[in-house]
């Protein structure tokens, strides 16, 4: 066996982005400026404004000239009340056009914009920001509310704004910091390695960490997109996720701002989401697993058409094939689904349509083979290494496995984060060194195949360890989400490894099942542990349970706490 066949390195044969070094300044709101000049006219971000007296909604809409100046004036105005390049800047908006505005405008000025997800509850949020230290703080009133309540958090913050109405908390309004006359600001010559965002991950295996950004890395990210999915300038974009809208403007998209709550995107109106594509034409858009599942089987139900969409994406969490064949029924023979792969520290990594999913890999994964996610993106090179819990001092070609073996996911490139903000213990535990650039350890397992697809196995936390071996819970999961009336399912281990027991936990599926199937399930779980009793890799688990709503992260409605339901199975 050659070497490449015990050590696969899998790395995108297409040109690699330029590299950093290859640049002495990068910034990525530099893109706004090159699109203002190629497109002026063209709509940057549409929105709902009202209905008509028949109902129809009306739309308001900032051209690309607009946004460019807006950000502009606001750029203009942060520095004169010394938000200056590098001060970390808490930025607390709703998807609107300020949100778009404002982090444009402090990518201009070489600040670094602290975008947090509110949606990760009250108190785990504060604690995020009191490990920052920001020095600056724009948020709508409702934000300056928790700032007073949490003082502790914002000791360092020394330049206030609000965007909206100010009440008794001092600091700036926004309106008297914009400039009416527009100058063309002097953006800031900013390093590729300079600091461009703090963006905190989703806290679904641990606490929530402060990933930093760099400039060349958000510029890296949207070549990539651009030319992984083919978009042009003059698309119009459904972003249902607020940091996903950040990119419209760089890769000029028009951005349609949802009418949606985006921290609960599984309960979702899909008339709305519908309507906007209709109204606007939309041509790309992006949804969590859980949108996607809202819209696809409304739409399925009222057979809607949505020939305008080239392309849907989804990440977050795998995109179940049931609900890509729903999609496919809404979109053009040649509109895939595109569910790319990667995390906050590392994005995108790679990816796949749901052609190849839906006429290929569909069928493995329901067998237990895990999950397909593609090929490598252009830039991004992806081994598997053998599983462990503790850091890694060095990387060495011996850690890797076999092709085909399951283990730990690791990927370098220029999209890959070098450490986290405030925890030199977590950078440690997910950062492998090599020479003067890290890997990136996923936290993920899976395995690759001949083809050099990555296949998905699972978060490593979640695995579950029992004398008689290793469990990994997509591959076990798949095969009872194919029951027709379950909508997920959660394997979990209640014990310490290697002597731990498995048990799976069954969400029913409310708009199949019937009250007295979900009061009554004994039937619906007689039939699952027969199927499990089927395969090889789930024939050792014997403990069945229902649960009424799995918890699962606010920002996708998708990555399951297991930790949690874990802890419920424990207590019996």
């Amino acid at each position: 066996m050659s070497n490449d066949e015990q050590h696969p390195v899998i790395f995108n044969g297409a040109p690699a982005p330029e590299t950093a070094q290859a640049v002495s300044s990068v910034n990525v709101a530099a893109h706004l400026p090159r699109m203002a000049a190629l497109q002026p006219e063209t709509p940057a971000l549409i929105w709902r404004s009202g209905r008509a007296g028949d109902g129809r909604a009306t739309y308001a809409r900032l051209t690309f000239r607009q946004l460019d100046e807006e950000s502009d004036r606001y750029a203009r105005g942060f520095e004169s009340i010394g938000i200056r390049r590098g001060v970390r800047t808490i930025l607390m908006v709703r998807p609107s056009p300020e949100f778009f505005a404002l982090t444009f405008a402090l990518y201009k000025i070489g600040a670094v914009p602290v975008l947090i997800d509110p949606g990760m509850g009250k108190l785990r949020m504060v604690d995020c920001l009191r490990s920052i230290e920001a020095e600056a703080f724009i948020g709508i009133p409702i934000a300056h509310v928790l700032r007073r309540m949490f003082p502790s958090a914002f000791r360092q913050v020394h330049a206030c704004v609000t965007v909206g109405r100010r009440f008794g908390w001092g600091g700036h309004r926004l309106d008297a910091l914009r400039g009416d006359a527009w100058e063309r600001y002097q953006m800031a010559e900013t390093r590729p390695t300079d600091p461009a965002a703090i963006i905190f991950t989703t806290g679904s295996t641990g606490p929530p960490k402060a990933v930093l950004y760099e400039h060349a890395m958000f510029d890296a990210q949207v070549r990539i997109l651009r030319d992984q999915f083919g978009i042009q300038p003059g698309e119009v974009d459904l972003p249902t996720f607020p940091l996903f809208a950040l990119f419209d403007p760089a890769l000029g998209m028009t951005a349609v701002i949802p009418e949606m709550d985006p921290t609960r995107p599984a309960f979702v109106d899909p008339t709305r989401i519908i309507e906007a594509i209709r109204d606007q034409n939309i041509t790309h858009m992006f949804g969590s697993p859980a949108l996607l599942n809202r819209v696809s089987r409304y739409g399925e139900a009222n057979d809607i058409r949505l020939p305008s969409l080239r392309r849907v994406i989804s990440a977050g969490a795998p995109v179940p094939p049931v609900t890509l064949r729903r999609m496919r029924k809404m979109l053009n023979a040649d509109t895939q689904v595109f569910t790319p792969y990667g995390a906050t520290e590392a994005l995108p990594v790679a990816s796949i349509g749901s052609h190849e999913i839906l006429d290929e890999t569909a069928a493995v994964s329901e067998q237990g083979g895990g999950t397909c996610v593609g090929r490598p993106v252009p830039g991004a090179e992806v081994r598997v290494i053998r599983i462990s819990d503790g850091p890694i001092a060095e990387w060495s070609d011996d850690l890797c496995v076999k092709t085909g073996e399951i283990g730990e996911i690791v990927v370098k490139g220029q999209v890959v984060t070098r450490r986290y903000l405030t925890s030199e213990t977590a950078t440690r535990q997910a950062k492998i060194p090599e020479g003067d650039v890290v890997w990136h350890r996923m936290g993920d397992v899976g395995r690759l195949d001949n083809e050099g697809r990555i296949w998905f196995c699972g978060r490593k936390a979640h695995r579950v360890v029992t004398p008689a071996g290793v469990l990994f819970t997509v591959p076990c999961e798949t095969i009872f989400n194919r029951h027709p009336k379950v909508f997920r399912t959660a394997l979990v281990g209640v014990g310490e490894p290697p002597n731990q027991r498995p048990v799976l936990w069954v969400e029913l599926d409310a708009e199949v099942t019937t009250r007295s199937e979900r009061r009554r399930p004994e039937t619906i779980l007689a039939e699952l542990r027969r199927t499990g009793a089927d395969h090889a890799i789930t024939r050792s688990i014997a403990d069945f349970r229902i649960h009424p709503r799995f918890p699962v992260d606010i920002r996708h409605n998708a990555k399951i706490f297991r930790e949690k339901l874990a802890i419920q199975a424990a207590r019996g």
